[in-house]
């Protein structure tokens, strides 16, 4: 491993659903109302993509965005990772599709990573260790999420929190210094039955009963998800800064998942970064899942939040259950 070598982030880009879903459209759905959801939640309105979109579709549009900013064409591509939960198909990955519908050499091997709302973390340290070994140059890393489409309307503790989006980074090997600092990414497998899909695997094959019981749609153990997220995202991002030697205060964005407003808020006074410096899409986009990191600094990159040499903070936790953080120079 070259040690001058780091992976820095050229392009950014998202997918954002045409489709809108308020709260107020949820309280003709299910037994829920709009100040519930903003007090628990911070939600407004999250995304919906049209019936006729794919996954591969808003992860198409989002790299294609990106490799513009990056001023790279897709044969630049030497690799194609894709973080997601809600694929295409159970086989071939979602990554395969993106990789022709953009018209990547098709020597770009192309893959899935399946870490939920941690997956864009997951994959950026995939990304960061294939360009620091020399293995790859051009790498995309894609989050991208269908998550409505996974939805019980029925149970409002989760239909009120998903939303539907992509977003997309493309990183190039560099050595002025700038780029991935370090990646830290972490699993309890203990902790599997806060956040599922049950059905769909070996365990519960596709069948008229596991349709029946609901098998196929996300479930979630709030209260507990909560507890664990604020404790070990607040030790991933400490870890993150310590690491590289650096302390809150030189913190100039934070990148976080966006899955509760509150759980935002929580971490921010624990790790004393005050919350304008969080890039915030959680009230217009819900919970986006592994597309909710990419899609923030998407949206801080092209709003000018992000400057030359500012330290980028991402932090993710999701089912698993997965977490981790990096930091970014950039």
């Amino acid at each position: 491993m070259n040690s001058n070598i780091t992976s820095r982030i050229i392009g950014t880009g998202k997918y954002k659903a045409p489709g809108v879903l308020t709260n107020h459209d949820l309280e003709k759905m299910v037994d829920t109302n709009d100040q519930w959801i903003r007090e628990r939640t911070g939600i407004i309105e999250r995304r919906i993509a049209p019936s006729d979109i794919l996954t591969s579709d808003m992860a198409t549009v989002a790299l294609k965005e990106a490799l513009e900013m990056a001023g790279k064409s897709p044969n630049d591509l030497d690799m194609i990772i894709c973080g997601t939960v809600t694929p295409d198909v159970p086989l071939p990955a979602t990554a395969a599709f993106v990789q022709k519908k953009i018209g990547a050499s098709n020597m770009c091997p192309s893959f899935d990573i399946s870490a939920a709302c941690a997956g864009f973390i997951f994959g950026l340290s995939i990304a960061d260790n294939f360009i620091k070994t020399g293995k790859a140059k051009t790498v995309a890393v894609i989050g991208v999420e269908m998550l409505t489409r996974f939805m019980n309307f029925e149970d409002r503790n989760t239909c009120v929190l998903f939303g539907d989006g992509a977003g997309a980074t493309v990183l190039t090997a560099d050595t002025t210094g700038k780029g991935i600092l370090s990646t830290h990414t972490y699993t309890d497998g203990s902790l599997t039955g806060l956040l599922e899909i049950p059905g769909g695997g070996s365990k519960y094959p596709p069948s008229a009963q596991t349709i029946a019981n609901k098998l196929h749609y996300i479930t979630m153990e709030g209260r507990e998800t909560f507890k664990v997220a604020v404790k070990n995202l607040s030790e991933a991002a400490e870890t993150a800064l310590s690491f590289n030697g650096y302390t809150s205060d030189d913190v100039g964005v934070v990148a976080a998942h966006q899955a509760n407003m509150r759980i935002l808020t929580s971490v921010s006074n624990r790790v004393k970064i005050p919350m304008e410096k969080f890039a915030i899409t959680i009230d217009r986009y819900g919970n986006t899942s592994s597309a909710s990191i990419p899609i923030s600094l998407d949206e801080a990159v092209r709003g000018g939040r992000v400057n030359d040499d500012d330290l980028i903070l991402m932090i993710a936790l999701g089912g698993g259950i997965s977490w981790g953080s990096a930091l970014v120079k950039w």
